[in-house]
């Protein structure tokens, strides 16, 4: 059995990566403090949906991903952010970082949220490949708010052995998004058999079809039950994950 203390910090990003960055540090600071060994951060936190992704793109080894795997080493914890890493089209891809120590990858989003009036696809490349990682004797998957809605995916991460996935998310507000936050969350974990964390940006007030964040992070059961959800607000969700819980549900519901 394993036990991981994870965090969601539900955060609000600008358009400007300083300034973000620095908010972010600040969250994984809190975190760690309280805790956690796993931070996970929303998509999109080094620039809000709404700016021109391309002006603010970095490679892997640029300000923004040093400043976070900066803090990462020097708490000794592993943190999960949202960046844009420019693509070879010209666009950029919607990256995922994970870095701290003894675990350095990242993983590009796959589904791009072309929908709802969006047209993430304008600007972001896609991904192309599932990703997984070990830390603390767990199997990590990674996804990326759209990613949400392909049940697939999750199947397939719990298929690779992943017993915690985390998403990154920066979801859109409208009529029944909160809803549907919640169900597909909930849908995900039961899909991969696996602990869901997700990461919302917090709510930002609507401005045309950018999704800022409705807030509601959440961690949730193998079987799809909520164990933790935040509200609306920037705040830290602070939890445990057991992956005895996974092995016991795979053993009795041996779906993938």
């Amino acid at each position: 059995m394993t036990l991981l203390r994870v965090a969601a910090a539900q955060v609000s990003a600008g358009p400007d990566p300083v300034a973000n960055l620095a908010g972010a540090v600040e969250a994984v600071r809190r975190a760690a403090a309280d805790g956690a060994s796993l931070v996970v951060l929303p998509e999109a936190v080094m620039a809000c949906f709404g700016t021109d992704p391309a002006s603010v793109a970095e490679p892997l080894d640029g300000p923004f991903a040093t400043g976070l795997r900066k803090v990462a080493a020097d708490l000794g914890v592993v943190v999960v952010a949202g960046l844009f890493e420019p693509a070879e089209d010209g666009r950029v891809h919607n990256t995922l970082l994970v870095t701290g120590p003894g675990v350095e990858t990242s993983y590009r989003k796959i589904h791009l949220y072309d929908a709802f009036g969006s047209r993430e696809s304008d600007t972001v490349a896609p991904g192309k490949e599932l990703v997984t990682f070990g830390y603390r004797e767990l199997t990590i998957g990674l996804a990326t708010c759209y990613d949400l809605r392909f049940a697939d995916q999750f199947t397939a991460l719990g298929r690779l052995g992943a017993e915690l996935v985390v998403v990154p998310a920066s979801w859109g507000a409208g009529p029944g998004k909160e809803e549907q936050w919640d169900l597909l969350t909930r849908a995900r974990a039961a899909d991969a058999q696996a602990w869901v964390l997700a990461c919302d940006q917090a709510y930002v007030p609507p401005v045309g079809t950018d999704p800022l964040g409705i807030g509601r992070s959440s961690l949730t059961t193998p079987l799809g039950q909520t164990a933790a959800r935040l509200g609306a607000a920037a705040e830290i969700l602070h939890a445990t994950v057991d992956t005895e819980v996974v092995a016991a549900v795979r053993a009795r519901v041996p779906i993938l």
